[in-house]
C-alpha cells in the first residue's frame, strides 16, 4: 500500500465495516484477507507503511522458532509462503558446547515429537555447515527445512490485494481519541476523522497505548529492543551456510549478500518509539560472534534496532476484547509475526467477518490465542 486508495478527510466521513489501526505486516495481511468481504479502512501512524518493526525485519522462517504455542502458525503459514515464491531456502543450526549435549538432546526431542524435521550433529558435520566454527561448539541441532522470507515481498503483496479491493490507507494518522458513537467508533487523527463498526488494534509496540484509548484494559504487551549489524567478514560467508543460534539463546547470525547478520538476540524493555541500536549492544553483537566464530571482522557496515512486542505468555493475541464492544485485537507476534503472518491474518479475519476455518486454519485453536486469557472473570 503505497497507498491503498489515496483518501482526504473528506473521503472518509463516510462508515466502514473495519478499521485496523497499523499498516504493518499485521495490519497489512489482516486487511487483505478482509479486504472483498467488507468496507476497510487502515489508518497508519507513519509516512509510510511497515516503518517499524516489518520495515527492520531480518526474517526467517524455522519450525521451531517461537517454541511450541507458535509452531501450529508457523507451519499453516509455510505453504502459502511457499507458493508465492517468497522464501528461499536456508537451514537452522541450533549450537551447544560439551555441557549443552543434553539441553540440545532435549531440543531436538522436543519438537522432533512434534513432526519437525530436526536432527542431532556432531562437530565434524557443523564445521562442515559452518567453517570457522570454534573448536568448543561441538553439539548441535539441525533443521532443513528453514528458510529466509522476502519480508518486503509479501508486505508488498498483501498491500497490493488490500489495495486492488478498493480498501483505503490513511497515513500520518497517528489516532488522538477514540469514542463509542452508538454501534460504531468514531476515530480522530489531526486532520481526519473516520466512523468504523469494527476497530482491530494491529498497531504492534504501540497496541496497550491504542487498547486504553478505546477504553479497554491493557494487557502488558510489552516492547523489546532487538539489535542487528551487518558485518564484512574475511572469509565471506558460505552463501548456503545456515541460520545459526546458540542454544542460550543470546545471538544468532546468517550470511546475506556476502555480508553476515548477527544479533545478540537482545530483548531489552523499551518503549514504544522509533527505536535506534545501543552501542552497548552493537559491542556484544559482535563479541558473541567472535566466540563463536574463528572470522575476521574486516568492516562493520551497518547496524539497526527495531521493536519485537510480545504478550505476557509470549503467544500472541488474537481476538475480541471481552470487555469492549467493537474492538479486536491482532497484536503480539512477538519476533515471529513475519513467519505468521499468512495464517494468523487468515484465522483472524474469519473471527473478524463469522466466516468458517479453511485448509489453512482448520488446526489452529484459536482460544489459545484470545485475548481473555489474560482477564479475569
Amino acid at each position: 500500500m503505497t497507498e491503498l486508495a489515496s483518501a482526504t478527510p473528506d473521503d472518509l466521513t463516510a462508515s466502514f465495516d473495519i478499521a485496523i489501526i497499523g499498516a504493518g505486516m499485521a495490519g497489512a495481511s489482516l486487511a487483505a484477507e478482509c479486504a472483498g468481504h467488507a468496507r476497510v479502512l487502515v489508518v497508519e501512524a507513519e509516512d509510510t507503511p511497515g516503518y517499524h518493526t516489518t520495515g527492520r525485519s531480518a526474517a526467517f522462517w524455522e519450525e521451531s522458532y517461537g517454541g511450541p504455542g507458535v509452531l501450529p502458525l508457523t507451519l499453516a503459514s509455510g505453504v502459502f509462503l511457499g507458493t508465492h515464491g517468497l522464501l528461499s531456502p536456508r537451514a537452522g543450526l541450533t549450537i551447544g558446547r560439551a555441557a549443552d549435549r543434553a539441553r540440545i538432546e532435549a531440543f531436538v526431542d522436543r519438537y522432533a515429537a512434534l513432526g519437525v524435521d530436526i536432527r542431532l550433529k556432531g562437530r565434524a558435520d557443523m564445521t562442515a555447515l559452518v567453517p570457522g566454527l570454534r573448536e568448543e561448539w561441538c553439539h548441535g541441532a539441525y533443521e532443513p527445512n528453514g528458510a529466509d522470507i522476502d519480508v518486503a515481498g509479501l508486505h508488498q503483496l498483501y498491500l497490493g490485494q488490500a489495495r486492488r479491493s478498493a480498501s483505503v490507507l490513511k497515513v500520518r494518522a497517528r489516532i488522538a481519541q477514540a469514542s463509542r458513537q452508538g454501534d460504531e467508533w468514531l476515530l480522530e487523527w489531526a486532520g481526519g476523522t473516520a466512523r468504523a463498526a469494527l476497530v482491530v488494534n494491529a498497531a504492534g509496540a504501540w497496541a496497550d497505548q491504542v487498547a486504553a484509548l478505546f477504553g479497554a484494559a491493557q494487557l502488558g504487551i510489552a516492547p523489546l529492543r532487538r539489535t542487528i549489524v551487518q558485518v564484512r567478514t574475511d572469509p565471506v560467508p558460505p552463501a548456503d551456510m545456515p541460520l545459526t543460534f546458540g542454544i542460550d539463546e543470546d545471538f544468532y547470525f546468517k550470511p546475506q549478500s556476502g555480508r553476515l547478520l548477527v544479533s545478540p538476540h537482545d530483548e531489552t524493555p523499551d518503549v514504544a518509539h522509533d527505536v535506534a541500536p545501543e552501542e552497548l549492544d552493537v559491542a556484544i553483537a559482535i563479541d558473541r560472534m567472535e566466540h563463536a566464530l574463528d572470522w575476521r571482522i574486516a568492516a562493520l557496515e551497518r547496524r539497526w534496532a527495531g521493536l519485537r512486542s510480545f504478550s505476557p505468555d509470549r503467544l500472541p493475541v488474537y481476538g475480541f476484547d471481552p470487555q469492549v464492544d467493537g474492538l479486536f485485537w491482532f497484536a503480539g507476534q512477538g519476533g515471529f509475526g513475519i513467519q505468521t503472518a499468512p495464517a494468523a491474518a487468515r484465522l483472524a479475519a474469519q473471527l473478524v467477518l463469522g466466516r468458517p476455518r479453511d485448509a489453512m486454519t482448520e488446526a489452529l485453536d484459536a482460544a489459545r490465542y484470545a485475548p481473555g486469557r489474560f482477564m479475569r472473570p
